[in-house]
């Protein structure tokens, strides 16, 4: 083969395989360059060969990007028709909304606000939480408002109106035993009556319930809890604590993290209510502002008047079929009063314990006076259900055991 077909062999092949680029013509220059060095002998079958190994190379990196250019296109294509599709649905989705809009008369009525407060047991609910709280009257307005909220969106749907799932995050601030767990269950409660949640049950949580002691421990301990609470509602105390200021490392910010993200993308399953004292919580959001973008709803628990706190008594014994004596009542109010000026007071808290001692001692009086050699044995239904003035601590006695006595 002599050199002036090979040269035109070699760049037909160029030609015809990848359309002669300029690293092929400098590629074939130097091979060609080699070639006339080398004497016509039988090593150049081996140059040649060498020289077509090389040619091929390049043809197969050619083709791969080729290749690789299609595929970017087609890419492209695909991302430019997904989103005609798109913005076709959308348009298609509010034509729809118009269309049906359009078609529903003026006079239209969608039912009553009684009708389904009744139907879904809102009104219910509504009526135990007077019941069960005493006073708190701000608190119970709130409630109602979320409630009222709630109604409307739904007659709004019964009508085919849009309707969006409002954010039901609340933080509620103020002092222990001002009501908070209580409320946070009944809004679980009406939440589930409302189809606002699945099962509206309740989970309560801390720090130490979310945030782990080592790397690694905290995410799956946050998302257990989670995962608990999906559908329904997620109670954390003293949330301000899951945030340390004075320490970087802290593992309460992975916690916060993920509920910031639960928060957003599953606020349709879950409801979180942020508790705490109202001055630490405001310090709170301030650290996480997208904490508090999040919430919607803040509520204030204001703390109870001693008359307040005897009629919580008395909710308290009557649930637990107890009554307290009229002569008792007095004891028990100026102990209320006495209490609320010194430490570790918290409102209901303070009140159920006072109730359980009373109930101590009641049991203890009963249980001396039956066993006593001069009695019968025997105890009537009424001794059974009445406390009385001494089975309540006095001032006098709350007084002597000091400003900082803990124990009722």
């Amino acid at each position: 083969l002599n050199i002036r077909k090979f040269n035109f062999l070699l760049y037909k092949m160029a030609f015809v395989g990848y359309l002669v680029t300029p690293k092929s013509n400098e590629s074939l220059r130097k091979n060609l360059s080699q070639i006339r060095k080398v004497p016509r002998n039988f090593t150049n079958k081996k140059s040649i060969f060498q020289l077509s190994a090389s040619g091929n190379q390049q043809n197969n990196e050619v083709s791969d990007a080729l290749n690789e250019s299609d595929i970017e296109a087609r890419k492209i294509r695909e991302e430019a028709e997904r989103r005609r599709q798109e913005e076709e649905r959308i348009r298609m989705k509010k034509q729809m909304k118009i269309d049906r809009l359009n078609a529903i008369p003026e006079d239209a009525e969608a039912g009553t606000v009684e009708e389904f407060m009744y139907k879904d047991g809102v009104k219910d609910i509504l009526e135990q939480l007077d019941n069960d709280l005493v006073g708190l009257v701000p608190v119970k307005s709130r409630v109602k408002e979320i409630a009222a909220l709630l109604v409307v969106d739904k007659l709004r749907r019964n009508l085919g109106l849009d309707t969006g799932v409002p954010s039901l995050h609340m933080c509620f601030t103020g002092a222990p035993g001002t009501g908070k767990t209580t409320v946070a269950m009944r809004m679980g409660q009406i939440l589930q009556r409302m189809g606002y949640s699945r099962q509206g049950h309740l989970v309560v949580a801390t720090r130490d319930d979310l945030v782990g002691q080592y790397v690694g421990h905290t995410a799956p301990k946050t998302k257990e809890v989670i995962k608990k609470a999906m559908g329904g509602v997620l109670l954390i105390d003293e949330a301000y604590y899951l945030y340390n200021a004075s320490n970087d490392r802290d593992y309460g910010q992975e916690s916060i993290e993920i509920l910031l993200n639960v928060m957003e993308e599953n606020r349709e399953d879950l409801v979180v209510v942020l508790a705490g004292y109202k001055d630490r919580m405001d310090k709170f959001f301030s650290f996480i502002p997208g904490m508090s973008s999040r919430v919607g709803n803040h509520i204030e628990f204001p703390n109870y008047e001693p008359e307040e706190l005897l009629q919580i008594a008395k909710v308290m014994c009557r649930d637990l079929e107890y009554e307290i004596a009229p002569d008792a009542e007095p004891v028990f109010f100026e102990y209320i009063k006495k209490r609320m000026t010194m430490s570790f007071f918290s409102n209901a808290r303070t009140v159920r314990n006072a109730v359980d001692r009373a109930r101590m001692r009641a049991a203890i009086r009963l249980f001396n006076k039956a066993t006593d050699k001069g009695s019968n044995g025997m105890v009537s239904k009424q001794e059974l259900m009445t406390l009385e003035k001494s089975d309540f601590v006095s001032v006098e006695e709350l007084a002597a055991r000091g400003d900082n006595a803990i124990v009722e």
